[in-house]
């Protein structure tokens, strides 16, 4: 990896916000070097699971979940979950840390199709850009509680000047039902739902209630392993996905599939997000699942 040498004022506020983390003992290890275990495997990112409602929401911080490209800055460059290395431009990144840093790469609500395809290409489109944010959620590297890192995350980004990389807004909601209308709120106003993040977690490359998921639909991944062919209209294009969950199991998606997605469906091997509304009561299968988009960014190994 380069070495991308930090300004001074620069390091003197990054030691600042490890201090406040209280994690400054760890300053001489924030090096390149140091911070690269997962060169060329994926990034050692923290995954969610679904809420449920018997959540303590006290312990918990909230924020919208952004759909875009979940993006890890390892101190030279941006990853996604599976390891890809993200073409940005040279002055989207310059005033990023030689730290980790987590986060979603964002074109805006409903825009999700637009970042990942941006983020596929392997040359930076540096107008597309021009409209992308780097939207910061965590610290991942500082071995202290999340509360924690989040205020030094505030001071680490307190430093940068770029109006393209932002703060991820996290707050706390008093009870179940101020959490809902936040919900309805958020997906009113195009939003895909919210996260939540306990507030006493430490960073753990793993999936847990210590990161937590909640939309109107729940949705879940799954490999394309062939086709059923359509019928009537839909004669000699795709009439359902035949695909495989990552625990092994088997269905047919047919219903979210536009007539283009038909022509041209997603590749036999690669991964989709479905969303669903509960499960059978026999085989525990999705019930009503359809097809929302390509998963570009997942995480073969997970």
């Amino acid at each position: 990896m380069t070495d991308r040498p930090l300004p001074s004022a620069r390091l003197r506020n990054l030691a600042l916000a490890l201090t406040l983390a209280g994690a400054a003992g760890l300053m001489a290890s924030h090096d390149c070097a140091a911070l690269a275990p997962w060169e060329g495997s994926p990034p050692p990112v923290m995954l969610a699971n679904d809420f449920h409602a018997d959540v303590n929401l006290p312990d918990y911080w909230v924020s919208e979940k952004y759909d875009g490209v979940r993006a890890w800055w390892d101190g030279e460059r941006f990853l996604t979950r599976s390891g890809q290395v993200i073409a940005a431009p040279a002055w989207f990144t310059e005033e990023l840390p030689h730290m980790p840093l987590d986060g979603e790469l964002w074109l805006g609500r409903g825009q999700f199709e637009a970042m990942s395809a941006l983020a596929r290409r392997s040359k930076p489109d540096d107008a597309s850009w021009r409209n992308v944010r780097f939207m910061v959620f965590d610290l991942p590297a500082h071995p202290v509680s999340f509360d924690r890192r989040r205020s030094a995350l505030k001071q680490v980004l307190a430093e940068i000047k770029s109006d393209w990389v932002r703060l991820v807004d996290q707050f706390r909601v008093e009870d179940q039902e101020s959490l809902q209308v936040l919900l309805d709120r958020t997906v009113r106003a195009g939003g895909e739902g919210l996260m939540l993040h306990r507030g006493d977690s430490l960073y753990r490359p793993d999936r847990s209630d210590d990161l937590l998921k909640l939309k109107l639909h729940p949705d879940a991944d799954a490999r394309v392993i062939g086709y059923q062919p359509g019928r009537g209209k839909y004669t000699g294009q795709v009439g359902a996905l035949l695909v495989e969950t990552p625990d092994g199991q088997r269905f047919a998606i047919g219903s979210g599939l536009s007539d283009a997605d038909r022509r041209t469906p997603p590749a036999l091997g690669s991964w989709i997000t479905y969303r669903y509304s509960g499960f059978t009561e026999k085989q525990k299968l999705p019930r009503f699942a359809s097809y929302l988009r390509p998963r570009d960014d997942r995480d073969e190994l997970r």
